[in-house]
């Protein structure tokens, strides 16, 4: 009788000494998964650093209670429920913390569970088949290919941090030169910087703007000499010409040799 208090009294403390630690980890837990819902925007790195060795402490402490020499084989222990009923029950309601308002038939399966689901059970004894199936030799391979695997994948890794590293500190190379770029704009754009060189004579007789007769005549002479250089047989045909227009109507040219004088001598920004 007395061990079997004994025995009673080690598996109560142990119990709390469970439950204790169970609840700091879902305390830990519930507060993580609030920072990473509402405050991700002011969440650093660090701190999820912290947060995460605070939960690995916490379980290491929960393996080592369950360790322990004075724990009891929880796995040896029977639980029976001695009533089921699928009316609310708002004591179960407190301690479950509203996770199970009833304790019915439905629910008793899946709470009070000793072994896995089928569909799971089955998945892990085929993974131990096909583990058990393969030999030493194929299973070294397969481990010495993945380390291949990981060792390049972090060597490629580091490679681009060094290189993202190096090219952060060392500044960019400039290849073009800002000054000629505006200046070209501005020249393809307004013409700034280009030349504006017009024919001389910038008036006619009664008409202020337009080329008189004197300037066509030497802008024509002009044409006739650059033609003349690729044609000297043409000369006298073109110079009569000219001197016919002369004297039959002072101050007219011919409509053809005008439009010539003036593809010559316009700038195509001058339009």
């Amino acid at each position: 009788m007395p061990t079997e208090q004994r025995e009673e009294k080690q598996l109560e403390a142990s119990l709390d000494a469970l439950l204790s630690q169970v609840a700091d980890l879902k305390n830990s837990l519930g507060s993580f998964i609030y920072k990473l819902e509402n405050e991700y925007d002011r969440l650093t790195w660090p701190s999820v650093l912290d947060s995460f060795a605070l939960l690995s402490g916490q379980l290491n402490t929960l393996n080592k209670v369950l360790k322990h020499e004075k724990t009891p084989l929880f796995r040896n222990q029977v639980i029976i429920p001695l009533v089921l009923s699928p009316d609310r029950d708002e004591d179960l309601m407190r301690q479950t913390e509203g996770r199970v308002p009833v304790f019915s038939h439905e629910v008793v399966p899946d709470h009070l569970r000793t072994k896995p689901d089928p569909e799971v059970e089955e998945q892990e004894k085929q993974l131990t088949t096909d583990a058990a199936r393969l030999g030493a030799d194929a299973a070294q391979k397969q481990i010495q290919s993945l380390n291949k695997m990981c060792s390049n994948l972090l060597e490629k890794i580091s490679k681009e941090e060094r290189e993202a590293e190096s090219g952060g500190l060392r500044p960019n190379k400039q290849t073009f030169n800002p000054a000629d770029t505006n200046a070209l704009v501005a020249a393809v754009a307004f013409g700034k910087g280009l030349s504006n060189w017009r024919p001389s004579g910038s008036s006619g007789p009664g008409q202020p703007g337009q080329p008189g007769a004197g300037t066509i005549l030497a802008g024509a002479s002009g044409l006739q000499q650059v033609q003349m250089a690729g044609a000297p047989s043409q000369q006298q045909p073109m110079l009569s010409g000219v001197q016919m227009a002369q004297a039959g109507q002072p101050g007219k040219m011919p409509s053809g040799i005008k439009t010539n004088i003036k593809s010559a001598s316009m700038h195509p920004y001058q339009r």
